[in-house]
């Protein structure tokens, strides 16, 4: 077969335009690596074109790899010398020729993340400074975001406006005296150093513009300023540049990645031919067709309607279930009929917008035995502030009959006996683990026996001890959820995460206090030491390692995946789209949210799923509603099951139509008989019963939640009005 004759019409375009600059707009799954492989071979073989006089960049390390492949099985031997890589690996190509202009030596040091963690351990040591307090993870993001917008140590030191910045910012004067003292570079300086050198050092420009004719640049709408700037310097006159890229796909803004890059490229480079991919060969023309009417309604976008010859009667699926109890349930036992119906798990992915929405899905997943994996993250009872909360829980619970030592709580106190920072040192906790030893006890048994530590040490273990007394005296007076609120703030551990705006850590907080409400609630005489036993058989499982399994992921790691079926989890407004991106970042900020359900709807091969919730969300901390994405979706594209619409009386009958849980909800009759019960809207000051939390008086409305303050033990609840439990006295 001929190069070209796999290619269809506006592909082709894209392989022989070679005349000039090439803006290529590549739809979802419209074939740009072939497109970008086959212009590349096309170059060499028909206008004998250098191999050696070709650069194609990518940003990651397989894509660079996938490219590398498809050339070589192109040209053989001959693709070795077109020079395909990563903006990173190509700077350091172009570091190791011509740094000494910057007075580096050519075998400089290249940091990885092990080399820079060392680093800052050295300065946390000299600064005494907190890793607990000022994780890595957050002061080389720091350090990150000042470095690639150019503000030095100095200058952030003088920006900082209070106490943490200024630790930050001596820290990251002492990160970079130490790179300069061992000539060593990070990521960021590979690209901070090439971008000087380029642009300060003419002779040099000149070399590295003279060396290539032609330069792609893949996933062009995720460059950033700074790599542009890089991209545009190695362009000279007669020299041609290939962009490919999708502006409906541009979800990275958050890392410097600019839409109006690509938006912009032919003000850029005047005279330049724009060719667009609209032919999909990967998903159906229902998803194609959901996903058109979907990105329509953004402004700031290059016009194309992508279409395929992959037909199909399967419309999308979008299941609405009455609270968030039930919505897991629904998507486990759907890829549990999936996988009986012969579909592999691998070939199944669940995408959500935020970490902390996989807490329902794992625990569904794992009580239908359904193996999945945490694509580039981490399980939600693996991370590190839900074991720190539930360490402060297993403090709280009382002692276990027969346990004498009740071992457990060694590993609780020696988690969080510093978060917050309390200046309990590495010494005081070695002494202290000793002297319970000695004595046949736990560590906190010998700390409440008061007078352990010195100074300050010795102070702050006493308003530790204090503030674990005070709450293991309400175990039995107030509720599991109630009682892990007042330990975390009476702890002060909120206020550390709220001080250093740990949002995502929040949010999955709030999402751990919300399922033990959910527990509370569907297990009234459960106790905290019930709860905890229930909790560790969830964050003991272990799934399989033989690549069968679902995979879980956030919608940004999906990002240049395919799988057959996709899940797209919890499309509620305010949670996708986000509602503090949106309240942060205005109508901008909207469309990326829009250009990120986009995303994730084209990963889609053969069926997508969409499913949301009603009910309260302790995250947003009011009722959810269905996602303005799945309302922009046509009608005809989309088989509705689940609950009803939520309008008049609809809203009180809990109707699931092919759910295949008959246990989900009230039936209608029963739904009918509690409406026909009730005596008028429930008003503030009314008193109420609730099937699990009893007596109490409704002491505000907000829109459908009613705020009741039940008995001590419950608190103060917000329930929907019409819910199927609550009843006026």
């Amino acid at each position: 077969m001929s190069l070209l004759e796999q290619l269809n019409q506006q592909q082709l375009e894209a392989v022989t335009c070679v005349d000039r600059h090439l803006r290529i707009i590549a739809g979802a799954g419209s074939g740009k690596t072939r497109v970008v492989t086959t212009r590349i071979a096309y170059l060499i073989e028909q206008c004998h074109i250098y191999p050696n006089k070709i650069l194609a960049i990518t940003f990651t390390n397989k894509a660079a790899r996938e490219m590398k492949e498809r050339v070589e099985g192109f040209l053989g031997d001959t693709a070795q010398a077109v020079m395909i890589s990563t903006i990173h690996s190509f700077c350091v190509r172009l570091l190791r020729e011509d740094i000494l202009v910057h007075g580096y030596p050519r075998n400089f040091t290249i940091l990885d993340a092990d080399d820079q963690r060392s680093i800052l351990r050295d300065a946390y040591k000299q600064l005494q400074v907190d890793v607990k307090t000022y994780s890595y993870h957050r002061v080389l993001s720091y350090i990150s975001n000042n470095k690639t917008n150019f503000i030095d140590a100095n200058s952030a030191l003088a920006r900082a406006n209070y106490e943490g910045e200024r630790i930050m910012a001596n820290v990251y004067a002492f990160y970079e005296k130490r790179l300069a003292e061992m000539f060593g570079l990070d990521f960021d300086d590979l690209l901070i150093f090439t971008y000087h050198i380029l642009k300060e050092h003419v002779e040099v420009r000149k070399k590295w513009q003279r060396r290539f004719a032609y330069l792609h640049v893949d996933e062009f709408q995720d460059v950033d300023m700074l790599q542009y700037q890089i991209i545009k310097m190695l362009v000279k006159e007669d020299s041609y540049l290939c962009v490919v890229g999708d502006p409906d796909q541009t979800i990275y803004t958050w890392r410097g990645a600019q839409v109006d890059i690509i938006m912009n490229f032919e003000k850029d480079f005047p005279h330049s031919h724009t060719v667009i991919l609209n032919e999909n060969y990967r998903s159906t023309q229902p998803i194609l067709q959901a996903s058109n009417e979907l990105i329509k309604n953004n402004r700031n976008r290059i016009e194309k309607e992508l279409f395929t010859r992959n037909e199909s009667d399967e419309r999308i699926v979008h299941f609405t279930a009455m609270d968030d109890y039930n919505e897991p349930i629904w998507v486990a036992g759907k890829i549990l009929s999936l996988h009986h119906n012969g579909v592999k798990y691998r070939d199944i992915a669940v995408l959500y917008r935020s970490n902390y929405l996989s807490r329902g899905l794992e625990k569904a997943l794992l009580d239908q035995h359904i193996p999945y994996r945490i694509y580039g993250g981490v399980r939600f009872y693996d991370r590190a502030e839900i074991k720190d909360a539930l360490s402060y829980l297993r403090l709280l619970a009382p002692k276990v009959e027969g346990d004498d030592k009740e071992l457990f709580k060694n590993l609780a106190v020696k988690r969080i006996i510093n978060l917050p920072k309390r200046g309990i040192g590495a010494k005081t906790l070695e002494t202290l683990e000793q002297e319970a030893a000695v004595k046949d006890t736990n560590m906190y048994e010998i700390l409440k026996q008061g007078g352990f530590g010195k100074g300050k040490a010795k102070e702050s273990i006493a308003k530790f001890v204090e503030v674990i007394e005070a709450s293991r005296s309400c175990v039995d007076t107030i509720s599991i959820d109630q009682l892990l609120s007042k330990v975390l703030e009476d702890s002060g551990y909120m206020e550390m995460l709220r001080n250093d705006a740990e949002i995502e850590r929040l949010e999955n907080l709030k999402e751990l206090i919300s399922d033990i409400a959910n527990y509370v609630e569907n297990n009234p005489d459960g106790s905290l030491l019930d709860y905890l036993q229930e909790i560790s058989l969830y964050s003991d499982k272990e799934d399989l390692d033989n690549g069968e399994f679902v995979q879980l992921m956030t919608i940004h790691a999906a990002k240049g995946l395919e799988f057959d079926r996709v899940f797209v989890y919890s499309l509620c407004d305010g949670i996708f789209p986000n509602e503090r991106s949106i309240n942060e970042g205005g109508q901008q900020a909207l469309e990326e949210e829009r250009r990120l359900a986009y995303v994730a709807f084209t990963r889609a091969k053969k069926q997508l799923f969409l499913s949301d919730s009603y009910g309260y969300s302790y995250v947003l901390d009011k009722l959810k509603t269905t996602s303005r994405f799945v309302k922009e979706i046509p009608q005809d594209c989309l088989q509705e099951v689940g609950a009803k619409p939520r309008n008049s009386f609809a809203s009180d009958v809990d109707t699931y139509q092919g759910s295949g849980f008959s246990s989900l909800g009230n039936t209608t009759d029963e739904a009918i008989e509690h409406t026909s019960k009730k005596k008028g809207k429930i008003r503030k000051g009314d008193l109420v019963v609730h099937d699990v939390f009893g007596e109490g008086i409704v002491i505000k409305l907000e829109g459908e939640l009613a705020v009741i303050a039940f008995d001590k033990k419950y608190g103060i609840r917000k329930i929907l009005a019409t819910h199927a439990s609550l009843h006026k006295k």
